[in-house]
């Protein structure tokens, strides 16, 4: 249950930055939106999901293209 609500908090996340991305028509934000809406499904571990989201969510701050 945890890992869900993780992984749905990430997703929503990564909505807000895909649609802002694509409206801005900025790739970094795009892409990590995408992949903070995708990863989720693919790792089962609680510890492992909060820090992948939270590097993912950090790198459009970080990296400005």
């Amino acid at each position: 249950m945890t890992n869900f609500l993780w992984g749905f908090l990430f997703s929503g996340i990564g909505a807000g930055y895909f649609m802002y991305g694509r409206k801005q028509t900025s790739v970094v934000p795009l892409a990590c939106g995408m992949a903070l809406m995708a990863y989720p499904y693919f790792v089962d571990d609680v510890v492992l999901t909060v820090i992948i989201g939270v590097v993912l969510v950090a790198v459009p701050y970080f990296v400005r293209l």
